[in-house]
């Protein structure tokens, strides 16, 4: 219920052609997507599916503890760079869980950081923190 009032505060913010353009009903069908996706995300963090170990990301990162998506993009030691979050995962992918890299854009990826987003909502966005 806060989400769709802070929503309708940026609705009113934007001015009435925004306004115009969008219903609560719209609020509320994004909201159920991104429920349902995170909610796959979940399945998957606590999966061994995605490595070939037996490994699951939530026995390193228990309800995407300490994954701080709220912190990227960012300077990654692992890859040597600024990554974005997808490739910190695909990092765990390929060395923790000993799988395959996913694509940015794979389904799976996706929900994996819905999930993680959604475990961190309320945290300050707060870009190239460590």
């Amino acid at each position: 219920m806060k989400r769709i009032t802070i929503f309708m505060v940026f609705i009113c913010l934007a001015g009435p052609s925004f306004a115009d353009e969008f219903t609560q009903a719209d609020a509320d069908r994004w909201m159920a997507e991104f429920n349902l996706v995170a909610e796959e995300g979940r399945r998957l963090w606590s999966s061994p599916e995605i490595g070939t170990n037996g490994v699951a990301c939530g026995q390193c990162h228990p309800n995407a503890a300490n994954t701080h998506p709220e912190t990227y993009p960012k300077f990654q030691k692992q890859l040597g760079r600024v990554i974005q979050l997808w490739e910190m995962f695909n990092w765990c992918l390929r060395n923790p869980l000993e799988g395959k890299e996913m694509a940015a854009d794979d389904p799976r990826m996706i929900a994996l950081q819905a999930y993680a987003l959604k475990e961190r909502r309320g945290v300050k966005l707060d870009p190239g923190k460590h």
